[in-house]
Order: C-alpha cells, then sequence, then structure tokens
C-alpha cells in the first residue's frame, strides 16, 4: 500500500478494468479513423496517461499532439474561464481530430476546444474522454468516446490528479472528502 491508498475513500475502476475499456475504445476507434491519419490531441496534463494507451491501443496510422488549458487551477471546481497555456505546434487544417481528456465535467473545456479546433481548420473533431461526469454538465457537449461513466465524486488516478499529485496511481480511486476539503 502506497501513501497516497491512504487517502483513497474506495476505487472505482481497478488498472485492469481501465485496460480493458482501452482496448475496446481503442478498437472502435480503428474501425472509425482507419485511412484517415487523425492527429490525437491530448490535453495536459490529465489525459496523458490515457493518451498513451489510447494511441497504441488504436492502430492506426497517427500523429499526437499536446495542449494545455486551465480552467480549475488547484481548485475542485471549474471556474469556467478557460485558458490555453500551451498550444498545439502544427498546422490542423482539413484534419481529423481526436480530442483525448481524463474527464468531461461541465464541459467548459471541451466546448471550448472543439469550437477552437473547428475555427482553426480542423476537418472534424471527435472527442474521446476517459471518464465522464454528466451530472456536472453546464455545456451542451457529448463526448465520442467514452471510458466510463461517473458519479458526482472526487476521483484521481490514471492522470487525474488533485494539487498535482495522485495521478501516477494505477487505478481511479475517489478521494476522500477530507483531503480535498481541508478538514
Amino acid at each position: 500500500m502506497s501513501m497516497m491508498d491512504q487517502d483513497i475513500l474506495k476505487v472505482l475502476y481497478t488498472q485492469e478494468e481501465i485496460a480493458a475499456r482501452v482496448k475496446v475504445l481503442g478498437e472502435q476507434m480503428y474501425e472509425d479513423f482507419k485511412g484517415k491519419n487523425p492527429l490525437f490531441v491530448s490535453v495536459l496534463r490529465g489525459a496523458f496517461i490515457f493518451m498513451a494507451d489510447i494511441v497504441r491501443a488504436c492502430q492506426v496510422k497517427s500523429d499526437v499532439e499536446f495542449i494545455a488549458v486551465s480552467s480549475y487551477g488547484n481548485a475542485t471546481t471549474s471556474s469556467g474561464a478557460v485558458q490555453i497555456t500551451h498550444d498545439i505546434q502544427q498546422d490542423i487544417s482539413g484534419r481529423n481530430l481526436v480530442v483525448i481528456e481524463d474527464i468531461l465535467d461541465s464541459g467548459n473545456t471541451l466546448s471550448f476546444l472543439k469550437q477552437y479546433f473547428l475555427t482553426k481548420g480542423a476537418a472534424s473533431v471527435a472527442i474521446c474522454t476517459l471518464l465522464d461526469k454528466p451530472s456536472r454538465r453546464t455545456k451542451v457537449i457529448t463526448a465520442d468516446y467514452i471510458g466510463f461513466t461517473v458519479p458526482d465524486e472526487f476521483v484521481v488516478g490514471y492522470g487525474l490528479d488533485y494539487c498535482q499529485k495522485y495521478r501516477n496511481l494505477p487505478y481511479i480511486g475517489v478521494l476522500k472528502p477530507e483531503v480535498y476539503s481541508g478538514e
């Protein structure tokens, strides 16, 4: 047991369950994108582990990019204002993009990014999210590929963090409220 495990209330998805779901998503994307040379765009930092696994599971000729945005800071809820802190480095005109995100929560970030990429000339923008939390949605947006639908609890692990910690847990767990509420 690691020191981080002590802060976890319960495990929602094990390492094995995540791997099995990623394999299924990769197979679905393979069918949808074979012959299309998609550009996978990871939303940093939370999606980097998921992105690595997805691009390996989806065996199509593709390219990868990274974009960093901020709407949370160290808070547990989105501020609603999305800022790009690191932009993609290539022309996306006419490209089929697959935005890889760790969690679709309020929808602010993905709604912003989808419009941003379409404005920059992307032919299409598909969204793949590891976790979907529809109970928190404030924007009308849905993902094309969803790993798991999660309840309205604070989740960490497999790339998801709280104050930049817990990303390296191999599973997705619910963080104990006392960890983030300052009690």
